[in-house]
């Protein structure tokens, strides 16, 4: 959350360079107010060589994503993975390494930071959750166009270029 006014003494804060970028700052109590990305999860499951999308309802609704979220106040990367995907999907999956993580600049209100994991699907079934107006497998070569997230196109590339699962998650 940006503040106009400073939460710890109430007055006016005011564009400075602090730390050599420009920042909101409190000149009255030193207070400045930082602008920190949030972290994201998404997870990879292949099967049978294709890929896990779902197609996203709300913001970006209609294209097609890596099942993804954001991480909750005191969750843990890998719970809050296995949560997201499950609410999605309807998949149960354990969580495997990291596939890559990256810096989301494609919206300038929220910067965001992603961690895609290896997922391995252990049970549920594949449904559509409240998130999602669709949830399927594609083949690695015939993916959508409509990809919400150029962080997501990257990680497909990659995948297509010969991004190897782990042993047990392929």
């Amino acid at each position: 959350m940006l503040y106009d006014f400073c939460p710890k003494c109430g007055k006016r804060l005011e564009e400075s360079i602090a730390d050599g970028i420009r920042r909101k700052i409190c000149h009255a109590c030193g207070y400045i107010q930082y602008r920190n990305p949030t972290v994201g999860v998404a997870v990879i499951v292949m099967e049978k060589g294709r890929l896990l999308l779902v197609k996203r309802k709300g913001s970006y609704e209609g294209m097609w994503c890596i099942p993804c979220g954001h991480l909750e106040w005191d969750e843990d990367v890998r719970e809050g993975a296995r949560r997201e995907i499950f609410e999605e999907t309807g998949l149960e999956v354990r969580i495997g390494p990291v596939f890559d993580a990256l810096s989301n600049f494609h919206d300038d209100r929220r910067h965001t930071v992603g961690v895609w994991f290896w997922g391995k699907k252990i049970g549920g079934r594949l449904a559509p959750g409240s998130d999602a107006l669709d949830a399927r497998f594609f083949s690695l070569d015939e993916l959508p166009h409509n990809l919400a997230f150029p962080t997501d196109q990257a990680v497909c590339e990659r995948l297509q270029g010969g991004g190897e699962a782990p042993s047990g998650y392929e």
